[in-house]
C-alpha cells in the first residue's frame, strides 16, 4: 500500500464535506481528494439509468488517475443506485452511504420518524428494505426535499438563502398524517447536515437530527486500519466542471482541510 494513496470522498457537490468533518477527526493524517460531479449536480432529479452510468463512469476514470486506496460515495442517491455496480467494476475498497434508518428507529421516543431526502433517494425500494428491517414497529413518513441540496451550495458560497425553503421541508413532514408526532428526523442526504442549525429553527424544538457521517468514518476508519497514512502534497477538491462561483467555496473548502484560508485548492477533471 503506498503510503501516500488518498481516501477519495465523491459526491455531486458539497454535501460530502459533512462525511469528511468526521473523516478528519477521526483520521486527521489521512490524505484525502474531495470529488465533487458538479457537472452533474443535481442527482436526485435524475433517473437511475442515469446516476448510475455517470457515477460508475467518473469513478473509473478517477480511480485510474488518482489510485484511492478507498472511494466512499458520500451521497444517498448514489450510494442507493449504484454502489453494487461501482463495487462490481472497481477493483479498491467502496464505502455508500445509506439513510440512517437504524440509528433514528433507536433513538425516536415518539414512534413516528421523519425522513428527508431526494426524490430520487426516498422512492429507493432500498429504502422500503431498511425501513423493514430497523423500524417496522415505527411509523416512517417520507418527504422529497430537494431544495435544501441547493440552499447547502448556496449558503457554503456565502449566498443568502430563502428561509421558506427550510420551512417548506418542515411542513413536507409535519402536514402529513401523524406528522406532529415526529420528534427524530433523517437527514437522508449529505448536503443536509449542512443546514442543520435552519433546519432545526423551521422544525422546533424537540426534534432531532440523524445522519449517517459518524457511521461512515467509522467504516473507513476500520477498512483503514495499520495502513500507513502519508500526505505527498496537500489535500485539494477536484470538481467536474469549471463553472464561476467556484472560487466562493474556498472558505468552506479550507475548513475541512481542503486548502488554506481563501486559496483554492482546486482542480477540474479534465
Amino acid at each position: 500500500m503506498d503510503a501516500s494513496a488518498p481516501i477519495l470522498l465523491f459526491d455531486p457537490g458539497v454535501g460530502g464535506l459533512s462525511v469528511l468533518g468526521e473523516v478528519r477527526r477521526l483520521l486527521p493524517d489521512a490524505p484525502v481528494i474531495y470529488a465533487a460531479d458538479n457537472g452533474g449536480l443535481p442527482y436526485g432529479t435524475k433517473t437511475e439509468a442515469e446516476v448510475a452510468a455517470r457515477v460508475c463512469g467518473l469513478l473509473g476514470r478517477m480511480s485510474e488517475r488518482y489510485r484511492p486506496r478507498l472511494i466512499c460515495i458520500a451521497c444517498n442517491t448514489a450510494s442507493t443506485i449504484a454502489l453494487a455496480m461501482v463495487r462490481d467494476v472497481l477493483n479498491v475498497p467502496i464505502v455508500g452511504t445509506v439513510p440512517a434508518i437504524k440509528p433514528a428507529a433507536e433513538q425516536t421516543r415518539s414512534g413516528v420518524i421523519g425522513l428527508l431526502g431526494t426524490a430520487a433517494t426516498i422512492r429507493q425500494p432500498y429504502v422500503d428494505r431498511l425501513a423493514a428491517e430497523f423500524a417496522a414497529d415505527k411509523r416512517l413518513l417520507r418527504h422529497a426535499a430537494g431544495e435544501l441540496v441547493g440552499a447547502a451550495e448556496a449558503k457554503l458560497r456565502g449566498l443568502p438563502v430563502d428561509p421558506a425553503i427550510y420551512a417548506r421541508a418542515a411542513a413536507g413532514l409535519r402536514d402529513q398524517p401523524g406528522g406532529m408526532e415526529v420528534d427524530t428526523v433523517v437527514l437522508a442526504c449529505t448536503h443536509f447536515p449542512l443546514v442543520a442549525d435552519e433546519l432545526g429553527e423551521a422544525f422546533g424544538p424537540g426534534v432531532r437530527f440523524v445522519d449517517g457521517a459518524a457511521g461512515i468514518a467509522r467504516r473507513i476508519a476500520h477498512l483503514t486500519q495499520g495502513q500507513p497514512l502519508t500526505r505527498s502534497r496537500p489535500d485539494f477538491a477536484l470538481f467536474t466542471k469549471d463553472e464561476p462561483g467556484l472560487a466562493a467555496l474556498a472558505p468552506a473548502l479550507a475548513q475541512y482541510g481542503l486548502g488554506p484560508d481563501r486559496t483554492p485548492a482546486m482542480e477540474i477533471l479534465t
